[in-house]
This record gives C-alpha cells, structure tokens and sequence, in this order.
C-alpha cells in the first residue's frame, strides 16, 4: 500500500452531491482524481447499478427489503423478541459473526474492535445472506463521506486505493517503511501532518445541485 499517497487522497477528499449523485473529488501529487459510483464500479470491476446502497446510522427505518425486526430476530437466533435492537456478537452463530467480519472490514470497515453491530451492519450482513445485493461503490462513496465528516475515524479502503490510483495514473512510488499503520486516523493532526504543506479544512460534504459549492449538510 502506497501510504503517503493514501493519506494524501483523504486529505484532499471532498464528496458532495450533484444532480442527485454523488461525486468524490481529491488530488494526488499533481493529478486530480473525480468519480461518481458508476466509474468506481469499472474501477473495482464489481457492479454499481443495483443493490441497496443507503447509509444507516441512528435510524432503522422498514422497507421493502429491510425489516428490521425481523433481521434482529435471525441474528440474535432468537424469535421471541419484540423490538428491533443492535445485536451482540455473542449471540450469533459462527457463520453470521463471520459475515459481520466481512462487513466490518470491507464495506464499511472500522478497526476497532465491536462486541455489539449496528444497525447498518446488520442490515448489510441481511442481504447477501438473504440472495440480495449490495451496490458497494455506492455504500463506499457514503462512508467515505461520513468519515471525513466527523473527527478520529479511521481511514478506510487501503486494499482498493492502488486500483483507483492506478486508473487516473498517479505515480506510485514504493518507499521503504511505508506500510500503513493499523491505525490511521482522520482527524486535524493527520491533515497538517500526513501531506507536506497541505491540510484539509470544513466540512466536506455537502449538497451542489447547480455548484460545486454549497451549504454544508
């Protein structure tokens, strides 16, 4: 993983909203790097065009496809409970905590370690189990604009960036000791270290019907 390069991206990174989509937009080195979910889908070489894509966090709302008090109850292996809830690692099987790990690492990925899942976690792990699909670079997209957001989140996708760097050719350089630490982190101290005389500022995503400025949201 070329790590000086990886932080640099995330420093960089604005997501904002254009006619309904969503468009990340950074630099690295002297190359500028934009795409919305359909072209870090050909990035990736997996599907963008179907799947759930939202974002959860504090609300579990019910759909068409996401019934949260039936998916506590599959998860928790318990259907005696009446009321959709987080559920703890412990009471799930051997294979569902598997497929919580495969959540927590790749399409969302968060190094701390959780003995509880959120609600997004659940109804993420939920759709593939149940022969559903997921539009990944559309839930990648959200999260990377959720992280950079908020303070002290951890950097994600270090195994796709090569591919994204890659495709809009940014000269890679090894160096040695460059491998990324487990832990690193988005916060003030990261951007006024981590890019040599650059440093993020504001809030980074936000809604750009006609402009790439807006108000943030």
């Amino acid at each position: 993983m070329h790590t000086t390069a990886y932080k640099e991206f995330y420093a960089n990174l604005t997501v904002f909203i254009y006619k309904k989509k969503e468009i990340a937009k950074s630099r690295v080195k002297v190359v500028e790097i934009e795409f919305d979910s359909m072209k870090l889908a050909s990035i990736l070489d997996v599907p963008g065009y179907t799947g759930i894509g939202e974002y959860i966090k504090e609300v579990w709302e019910e759909s068409k496809y996401i019934k949260p008090l039936e998916i506590t109850r599959k998860f928790a292996n318990n259907s005696s409970i009446n009321l959709a809830r987080r559920v703890r690692l412990i009471e799930m099987k051997p294979f569902q905590r598997f497929v919580h790990f495969v959540v927590m690492k790749n399409m969302v990925p968060r190094f701390r370690k959780r003995d509880t899942t959120s609600f997004m976690d659940l109804t993420y792990m939920d759709h593939p189990v149940s022969g559903r699909s997921i539009n990944l670079p559309r839930v990648m997209m959200r999260h990377m604009a959720y992280f950079i957001s908020v303070k002290d989140h951890e950097l994600s996708y270090s195994d796709w960036m090569t591919r994204i760097f890659e495709a809009f050719g940014v000269p890679l350089v090894n160096k040695k000791g460059e491998e990324p630490k487990r832990y690193d982190y988005f916060e003030e101290t990261f951007l006024t270290m981590s890019v040599e005389g650059e440093s993020g500022s504001g809030e980074k995503f936000y809604d750009a019907e006609d402009e790439v400025q807006g108000s943030p949201k």
